[in-house]
């Protein structure tokens, strides 16, 4: 069976637990189903800070100006008026998620304010790190390969939707030229992967990326009967399409080098 081994300290996939649900509130002003300035600067704010919450439960509420069955669907309109921003932010949203509306039927402040609101019910799930010894360098994990392994290239970044590397990325591309060049025998294929669109890559960017990789070895002198190059588009993603958040979408683009001979 051929392994995967991704040069990052998720190399080993760990196991994932949840912590206590948590709440987040957000208010409203009066007869509004949008949340009001502040709500919506704390709002963004806690997106930033917990970008790996998985959302359960949320819930809009009402005072008790007007009637019920108006107060019942401002409610729900505040309480999916959440769902879209979180959404919209890639924040994860578990498929059975509960979105109610409780209009003005629960038990109220006595401060009106402070019941028109929504409150988001989450978890954060807690990695449980490995204790086996991890590779931290291509350099390293290249020495206990075999045919058929693939190493992902940590951190080789390009420009938005190009075959450009990055300037920081230069290193990444330097140590595999350095490995090519002290294992003769080593010969690799270059496989560009994309994230977030599912179907063909019309603009062929993984394809891009991969042949980046092998202009830069070749150019530097590595034969090409060493070396090929290809594109899976979106068609292996490490994680499902569309991908819950932005770091489902990092791990889902990225460039591998599978091992033909060494």
């Amino acid at each position: 069976m051929k392994k995967t081994t991704t040069l990052f300290f998720f190399l080993l996939f760990p196991f994932l637990i949840y912590s206590q649900e948590k709440q987040f509130q957000v208010f409203f002003d009066f007869d509004i189903s949008e949340a009001n300035q502040t709500s919506a600067q704390k709002l963004n704010n806690w997106i930033k800070e917990n970008p790996t919450a998985e959302v359960s439960k949320i819930f809009g509420y009402c005072d008790a100006v007007g009637s019920l069955e108006y107060n019942d669907t401002l409610s729900l309109k505040r309480a999916n008026h959440m769902l879209k921003i979180l959404k919209s932010n890639s924040i994860s949203i578990k498929e059975n998620i509960e979105v109610k509306g409780f209009g003005e039927q629960f038990n109220k402040s006595k401060i009106d304010s402070e019941n028109r609101k929504a409150i988001v019910f989450y978890t954060i799930p807690k990695k449980i790190i490995s204790t086996e010894k991890k590779s931290e360098t291509l350099t390293e994990d290249i020495k206990t390969t075999k045919i058929g392994d693939k190493l992902r290239l940590k951190n080789l970044n390009f420009y938005n939707r190009s075959g450009r590397m990055v300037k920081s990325s230069i290193p990444i591309v330097e140590e595999l030229l350095k490995i090519m060049q002290e294992n003769p025998k080593l010969k690799i294929e270059i496989q560009g992967h994309i994230c977030c669109q599912i179907g063909t890559d019309l603009e062929d960017i993984a394809m891009l990326r991969s042949k980046a990789v092998y202009d830069f070895l070749v150019e530097n002198g590595i034969e090409k009967n060493r070396l090929k190059y290809k594109s899976f588009g979106s068609s292996l993603p490490l994680y499902p399409i569309p991908e819950k958040n932005e770091w489902e979408k990092d791990q889902n683009r990225r460039v591998e080098i599978l091992i033909l001979e060494n």
